[in-house]
């Protein structure tokens, strides 16, 4: 990326920052937290989770260690202080943060499964299911995707920000896709209230960022795998914005003992935000849209085992496109799945017209010898559309009546094994054509 749009702020301004976990806040937007400080503009930080799991998400999926859900709380109130403390270095106050307490790393679950009157999705460590922090937003909320849109919709209607940063939809993280998916739902849901300026920021990606460790003086570029697939916008920092970012993200010393190449990564000259941008359905083959997500060969995560890596099938080539009424989504794999690994497709309709917990929520599961359609966490006996698979793909086809007659459609693929993610592409959003 050479350059890139610089982000301006004026006097105008209202600063919305959405982060997933306490430490995205500083990592991603310590320099935008300073400006607006700077300037006197209103700004507000809401956490999604209290960051309860730490590091440990992988090693519970594997080990089954046993641990006391009171101790997790106990973490999560860590984080709570840990993210007031940096955040007072950047020169917030206490009362400019909320604090929502949804399970961390099952955001993306409660967005799957978890709408409705369905049973409240269970925190992995804590088993609650309901925000177990008396400092949150709403102590005693069921862990329902309904609650995090009301939650959104409801901070988003009382801020009214000009600026909106949050999570990217290629991220690596489930909770920061969760927040960001969750987030233009809410958008679209008061897009005649308010259209603030959206700027996601990137944080886990496979080999990025590129050299790692703390390089001050070089810029913060886009992967090579998102370069092309967004417009990158930057807002630059000056060396003393970067230290006193540095200085703030010590402050997260629960991630910074473990991490701090990585973190450190993150001090660079500048900031970095770009979306993905929406994609128009049109008629056509399976080579009518090429590389509808991230583009380039795929990367292996460097988290999983020897065991997992010799599993591992990306995700080598996608096309969405149009047949009459159809949506019809065709993937290549780069290879055939192997025992124990499974593939999900996720087609989620939208229309203002109807709420979006009664939206079809449709996840298409497949292994070696099974396969299973869902509506959100429900089973679906005689599913309306069709799956032709091949040894190393298959050609989804599905009526845009299953889908709801969706304006909107938001789209994923992955696979994974057992619960461990091997790969996939980045959650994209297709606008239907009207009259189709």
């Amino acid at each position: 990326m050479n350059g890139g749009e610089v982000i301006t702020f004026d006097a105008s301004d209202r600063i919305l920052i959405l982060a997933p976990h306490p430490d995205d806040e500083t990592i991603a937007t310590g320099g935008v937290i300073q400006k607006a400080v700077a300037m006197g503009l209103p700004l507000r930080v809401v956490f999604l989770t209290y960051g309860d799991n730490a590091e440990t998400s992988f090693i519970v999926y594997r080990k089954r260690p046993v641990v006391h859900g009171e101790a997790v709380q106990q973490m999560g109130l860590v984080r709570h202080d840990e993210g007031v403390a940096a955040a007072g270095v950047l020169g917030l106050s206490p009362d400019q943060l909320t604090f929502l307490g949804y399970p961390d790393f099952r955001t993306l679950v409660m967005w799957a499964e978890h709408w409705g009157d369905v049973e409240p999705c269970k925190s992995m460590f804590t088993q609650t299911t309901v925000v177990p922090y008396p400092n949150a937003l709403r102590p005693g909320t069921p862990y329902r995707a309904d609650e995090i849109l009301a939650d959104i919709e409801g901070i988003l209607r009382e801020f009214r920000p000009t600026k909106l940063f949050v999570s990217h939809p290629a991220d690596h993280n489930p909770d920061h896709l969760s927040l960001y998916l969750f987030t233009r739902v809410a958008l679209w849901n008061l897009n005649g209230e308010l259209q603030p300026t959206l700027l996601p920021f990137l944080v886990h990606h496979p080999d990025w960022p590129d050299p790692e460790g703390l390089n001050p003086d070089l810029p913060l570029e886009p992967p090579d795998r998102l370069e092309k697939d967004a417009v990158w916008q930057v807002s630059p920092l000056t060396p003393a914005e970067i230290d006193r970012k540095a200085a703030a993200l010590q402050n997260h010393q629960t991630q910074y003992k473990m991490s701090a190449d990585y973190l450190n990564s993150f001090m660079r000259a500048n900031e970095l935000f770009g979306d993905l941008p929406e994609l128009m359905l049109k008629p056509g083959s399976s080579d009518a849209i090429l590389s509808w997500s991230q583009s380039g060969k795929a990367a292996i995560p460097p988290e999983l085992t020897k065991a997992e890596r010799a599993k591992w099938v990306g995700v080598a080539r996608r096309a969405v496109f149009m047949e009459g009424k159809n949506v019809v989504f065709s993937v290549d794999l780069s290879r055939p799945l192997g025992t124990g690994v499974a593939a999900s497709v996720y087609l989620f309709g939208y229309r203002r017209d109807r709420p979006f917990a009664e939206m079809p929520k449709l996840q298409v599961r497949f292994a070696e010898g099974s396969q299973a359609v869902l509506d959100g966490s429900r089973k679906i006996a005689n599913p309306n559309l069709e799956l032709r698979r091949s040894p190393k793909g298959f050609v989804l086809r599905v009526p845009l009546a299953t889908l709801g007659e969706p304006e909107r459609i938001m789209g994923s693929a992955r696979t994974y094994v057992r619960k461990v993610p091997l790969d996939w592409i980045a959650w994209r959003i297709l606008s239907v054509p009207s009259g189709v």
